[in-house]
């Protein structure tokens, strides 16, 4: 898939901080997910699956328009405590599919992974493969608030529906 040219009206209402990042304000980021809301419906998910803790404020607001549940699961790439990344990424909290529970609503249907930044790809590929290996489900997309331009140690299927709100050079961090 093509990425999308960034608007150039939305760039110059952003500048660089003095750290060198830029920054992008909670209105910005929900006005950028409400305008990726054709795409999420063109692939009609049944459920979302955001990945903690940068998954969880996009995919509520996404939720706002497209009315779905959300499961959470908790994956970790990067240590907090060291600020380095781990060999593998960590499985740390993910949902049963008790019958009643939204879990149930993954096997056999379509999943929409909604995570804040697709820094090296490696949660997202590990978050895919999950899923297929242990919860079947018929379809799985991906949404990133933010596709950072630069080379990625995971790769996702081809079958794999991915949409990136924002694609820019730089480092999305909410403030």
């Amino acid at each position: 898939m093509p990425e999308a040219k960034q608007d150039p009206g939305e760039k110059a209402r952003r500048s660089l901080a003095a750290d060198g990042k830029c920054y992008f304000s909670y209105a910005q980021v929900a006005t950028a997910v409400a305008r990726c809301v054709p795409e999420v419906e063109a692939f009609a998910p049944d459920v979302f699956v955001a990945i903690g803790g940068g998954g969880f404020i996009p995919a509520r607001m996404l939720r706002t328009k497209v009315k779905k549940p959300i499961l959470a699961v908790s994956l970790e790439l990067y240590d907090d405590a060291t600020k380095t990344a781990n060999a593998t990424v960590l499985r740390k909290q993910w949902f049963d599919e008790t019958p009643g529970t939204f879990g149930a609503l993954v096997r056999g249907k379509r999943v929409l992974i909604v995570d804040e930044v697709d820094d090296t790809r490696a949660t997202l590929q590990y978050a895919v493969e999950e899923l297929k290996k242990h919860n079947a489900p018929a379809a799985i997309g991906v949404l990133v608030v933010h596709n950072k331009l630069k080379p990625k140690k995971g790769v996702l299927p081809e079958d794999i529906t991915y949409i990136a709100v924002t694609t820019l050079v730089l480092t999305l961090f909410l403030r």
